[in-house]
């Protein structure tokens, strides 16, 4: 026995089940769901709008740390992770 059902899109037929013979034929009926529009995967992903920043504060910002005390001693790890920590405060 064969059941094919073709779409053109990935999850747009779901729920495909045998339902019982056509009457006296060999032929079995066939039962699915069409979904109207394919459904859309929601991201928590937020983006920044860089047409609206201000380089020049995020500049001056970032420059006010005394970089090399602030580093002095620090493995490349725990420097990043201070970097990020002023970088995302700046971004704010």
């Amino acid at each position: 026995m064969l059941d094919l059902v073709l779409t053109d899109k990935e999850g747009l037929v779901e729920d495909v089940k045998l339902k019982g013979s056509l009457g006296c034929s060999d032929h079995e009926m066939v039962e699915f769901k069409i979904l109207r529009a394919a459904r859309r995967a929601h991201s928590k992903l937020t983006t920044l709008d860089f047409r609206r920043a201000d380089f020049g504060l995020f500049k001056d910002l970032l420059g006010r740390v005394p970089w090399d005390k602030a580093l002095e001693g620090r493995g490349a790890q725990e420097s990043w992770l201070l970097f990020k920590g002023h970088l995302l405060q700046a971004q704010e």
